[in-house]
């Protein structure tokens, strides 16, 4: 019963979470701009972290918007 899914950074073997690569980051964005959950995405703990200070850091450098309308 191993079903569950692993992490898309892990399976890609992908160490450092990179801001400026926004395709990736706008994968773990909903249509409203907001970070998707762990739960959701499927993403480890280590990976989620990063992620999310790669997300903040893209977004104020201006590559990714705060929220989308």
């Amino acid at each position: 019963m191993n079903s569950a899914k692993q992490c898309f950074f892990c399976q890609n073997n992908i160490r450092q979470i990179d801001y400026k690569d926004t395709e990736i980051l706008k994968k773990f964005l909903n249509p409203h701009g907001r970070m998707v959950s762990r739960k959701k995405s499927a993403v480890c703990a280590a990976s989620q972290r990063q992620l999310a200070t790669a997300v903040k850091r893209a977004r104020f450098m201006g590559l990714l918007p705060f929220v989308a309308r």
